[in-house]
């Protein structure tokens, strides 16, 4: 259940990344994107990872997510393993643990916001009734509780954005993934969204790792981190 007390952030990792290195193989040729990188997140952090295309970022937070795995070294979240499971145990790994958020909201179009909200929880054995107290939960966090009913077409940018949020949210993970979350939206709107991750964060206690090219985007993170090259270059800390 989302919590409604404050934020405590905690000394203990969230996220261990050890001298992790990520290749692909294209046609004959070895793509290295990642470069015995090493990294620590702390539970109830909010870090922006920057860089120019390519430099490894997308493959980070996928590594991170449990959307891929490592060619070498160790990845842990939450104390466990990742780049040990494979198959169905990292499926059902990442649909206890992780909330996926992306520039483009994946909602299903004949499905109303609250069915959309729903979905990761038909994998679950929740009731119905369970399911439908999670998913309003998650609805009114994101302040969208007055447009349960409405299907995306009758929903804005941002709207169809913090539908996308409940639904990541409504499993409770402790972890949210976001690729570019503001990408797709005008500035008011991507702040906005962006408030609502600080919340999520500061009031709910969730570990935040979100992808951005925006330097303003950052700015709401606890901290930033460079990538160039498949490399972690130096750490700062955003404004406030």
């Amino acid at each position: 259940m989302l919590s409604p007390h404050g934020r405590q952030l905690m000394s203990e990792a969230m996220v261990q990344v050890r001298n992790v290195q990520k290749s692909y193989v294209r046609g004959k040729q070895t793509v290295e994107v990642l470069h015995g990188l090493s990294l620590d997140i702390p539970k109830g952090d909010f870090v922006a990872l920057m860089g120019p295309s390519g430099s490894g970022k997308t493959t980070l937070l996928n590594l991170i997510g449990g959307l891929d795995s490592p060619t070498s070294g160790e990845i842990r979240v939450g104390g466990e393993r990742i780049d040990q499971l494979s198959g169905g145990r990292l499926a059902e790994w990442r649909a206890r643990n992780v909330g996926f958020v992306f520039q483009f909201y994946n909602l299903m179009p004949v499905l109303t916001a609250e069915r959309n909200v729903e979905l990761p929880l038909l994998l679950t054995k929740l009731s119905a009734a369970q399911r439908r107290k999670s998913v309003a939960i998650a609805l009114e966090v994101v302040g969208l509780a007055d447009r349960a009913r409405h299907k995306p077409k009758e929903l804005s940018g941002g709207q169809e954005q913090r539908v996308a949020i409940a639904r990541a949210l409504v499993s409770d993970p402790a972890l949210l993934i976001c690729d570019e979350p503001t990408g797709d939206l005008d500035r008011k709107t991507a702040d906005e969204i962006l408030g609502l991750l600080q919340v999520l964060n500061r009031e709910h206690g969730k570990t935040i790792v979100m992808v951005t090219h925006d330097p303003k985007a950052a700015g709401f993170a606890n901290r930033i981190l460079h990538l160039e090259k498949g490399q972690l270059l130096e750490q700062a800390t955003a404004a406030a």
